[in-house]
């Protein structure tokens, strides 16, 4: 067992809530794996197919396709860099040279101390305000790289 008591069961109170049937609170299931642990391995998949009777393949399935979900070890706070065409016109080329550059991290890597992994995303829904980035659940917009400077310094 991978999970905590505790999750197991607000995983199991979001499938006896789920409109829709036990498979329908798949997501959140993931999520909240997520949230413990910080990403998903394939014993927690397989802990959440037995929760929810589903197979492994299923649940594997919905966890590779959704983006916000990571089934790999990432850093303490995941940066996830819109690759949106707003974004890359607005100045994604900038952010990401400086995230290389004055933090030693591209895309999939996760800095030395283990504190952020670079994630691309193809959108985050805020073009308006590009270019931006989310860091674990906050989105943040009309990036500079000061602004990332400032914004990074607040996650330990």
């Amino acid at each position: 067992m991978t999970l905590s008591s505790e999750t197991r069961e607000a995983i199991k109170e979001a499938a006896n809530h789920a409109a829709a049937g036990k498979k329908s609170a798949c997501i959140d299931a993931l999520l909240l794996a997520q949230r413990e642990r910080g990403w998903i391995d394939d014993e927690t998949i397989a802990e959440i197919a037995a929760l929810l009777d589903m197979t492994v393949e299923d649940v594997d399935g919905v966890a590779t396709f959704y983006n916000l979900l990571c089934r790999r070890p990432v850093g303490r706070h995941v940066i996830r860099l819109c690759t949106s065409v707003s974004c890359w016109v607005m100045g994604y080329d900038l952010l990401l040279q400086h995230l290389r550059d004055r933090h030693g991290i591209k895309p999939g890597e996760t800095t030395p101390d283990g504190r952020f992994t670079l994630l691309p995303n193809q959108c985050l829904g805020a073009c308006d305000r590009a270019p931006v980035f989310m860091i674990d659940d906050d989105l943040h917009v009309d990036l500079t790289p000061e602004k990332v400077d400032a914004i990074l310094e607040k996650y330990t």
